[in-house]
């Protein structure tokens, strides 16, 4: 999996690639952790992400109860494909997220 963070006036972009699951939501929990209290939103494009497990469900959501904790706004999701939107149709992410 590969992270790249973009801040630009408060919003925190993190572009994902690949597949965010056990083995890699530790590595996107711990790249979050030090940026996100700079951000006023936090934006997640998943244009390049394959799959995406309850590892990664799970981190979605320490992050979106941490903005929300700190005031800011919730976390929005962008240009998920369709198995991945599936995930979050099924959980009820989609209901919890903005996903655009």
């Amino acid at each position: 999996m590969n992270i790249t963070q973009k801040m630009n006036d408060g919003i925190l972009e993190v572009i994902v690639e690949g597949r965010l699951d056990t083995s890699t939501a530790p590595q996107l929990e711990k790249e979050l952790k030090s940026s996100i209290n700079n951000a006023e939103a936090l934006v997640f494009d998943f244009s390049k992400l394959d799959y995406i497990s309850s590892a990664g469900l799970r981190v979605l959501l320490s992050a979106n109860k941490a903005m929300l904790q700190q005031g800011k706004k919730q976390i929005t999701i962008t240009n998920a494909n369709e198995i991945v939107k599936e995930v979050f149709e099924v959980t009820g992410f989609s209901d919890i997220l903005t996903i655009v």
